[in-house]
């Protein structure tokens, strides 16, 4: 009789973890089905066909499962800044890399395109203490971060957002500056609209130019277009750039503090900057000297790391939307032999 009980009990049990199971099976596709179509509304991602979007689901599916390791191993101090899933979450590392990085240098240190420009020689002020922290938002002169969108265009953000910085400490008025400009005019400086550009050469274009028209008056389509400028719209204009040493970090830092914001170009290629959330970004693997990505260096500081230590770095102004990185911002590693290029090819304009 106890055989016979034991059997009945042993069978139900074996029925229930089934039933269990199947419901864990239904309810973890529907989970994956539910954050699949959250991120697709979200981001406003629409695709050809239901082959494409499989294709899209598993690509988003395995940057989910790489985001959750490595935050796993920030939470455990073994890394110093998280990753968050964002609007590029549905796409292969190479083709992030080819749709937003547009800093044209290639791999031997010469640039394509390049017009042989030779800016002004930057010599770091003397006798001055420079402050620990900097941050030029809390001062005024920098504008809301931009979205460059599906163009290679980050040369032009960062340009505009050194002059932008320039024309606030000569004249107290902070106004944005128009990027489409530079994309559709300094073609014959070396730059190539969304296909990429160097920023000292958007500064050498507005210098010749005699100014830039204002973002209200020419604004941002992500895309090549005739140039519109019209002088009675310019925001702005430069007389040259100056050139920072390359690879000084002491120099930028001098830069920083006592001019304002600065154009940096940086290695931006791998899946962790993809999908920067938070923190001190240092990637072992990013590059001091093979740079693919425009931005601005805004600031600079210390900060506590998840074990404790400090960590000093750079607050870098992207140009991703504010729903990137930090509001749009990213702190790269500083004093940390001149990673991801933060100092190789920085420069500002003259006004």
């Amino acid at each position: 009789m106890r055989k016979v009980v034991r059997d009945f009990i042993m069978k139900h049990i074996a029925l229930f973890a089934m039933i269990l199971a199947g419901c864990q099976a239904v309810s973890f596709f529907n989970l994956v089905m539910d954050e699949w179509a959250a991120f697709k509304l979200q981001h406003k991602k629409n695709y050809d066909s239901e082959i494409e979007e499989n294709f899209r689901m598993k690509i988003f599916m395995e940057n989910k499962r790489k985001i959750a390791k490595h935050n796993s191993n920030f939470e455990n101090g073994i890394v110093s800044y998280k990753l968050r899933l964002n609007k590029f979450g549905d796409l292969l590392s190479h083709e992030f890399k080819s749709l937003v990085n547009g800093f044209n240098r290639t791999k031997s240190g010469k640039y394509l395109g390049a017009s042989n420009l030779k800016g002004a020689t930057y010599i770091s002020p003397a006798n001055v203490e420079l402050p620990k922290h900097v941050d030029w938002r809390k001062l005024g002169a920098v504008t809301p971060v931009k979205d460059q969108r599906n163009c290679g265009s980050c040369w032009s953000f960062s340009a505009t957002g050194a002059l932008e910085g320039q024309h606030f400490r000569k004249t107290g008025k902070l106004v944005s500056l128009s990027e489409q400009n530079l994309i559709d005019c300094s073609t014959k400086y070396g730059n190539q609209g969304c296909n990429g550009g160097l920023m000292d050469q958007a500064f050498q274009y507005v210098k010749v130019n005699g100014g830039l028209d204002t973002e209200e008056s020419y604004p941002y389509e992500a895309e090549d277009d005739k140039c519109r400028y019209l002088p009675e719209d310019s925001g702005a204009t430069d007389v040259g750039f100056v050139d920072i040493k390359e690879g000084s970090e002491d120099d930028l830092k001098a830069a920083i503090a006592t001019v304002g914001p600065v154009s940096v170009a940086i290695d931006a290629s791998h899946e962790s900057f993809q999908f920067y959330s938070e923190g001190v970004y240092y990637d072992q693997e990013c590059s001091s000297t093979e740079l693919d990505h425009g931005v601005l260096a805004v600031g600079y500081g210390t900060e506590k790391s998840p074990s404790g230590e400090d960590q000093d770095y750079w607050l870098i102004k992207n140009s991703w939307s504010e729903n990137w990185g930090i509001g749009g911002y990213v702190k790269i590693a500083r004093n940390k032999n001149n990673t991801c290029g933060v100092a190789t090819q920085a420069s500002y304009p003259l006004v």
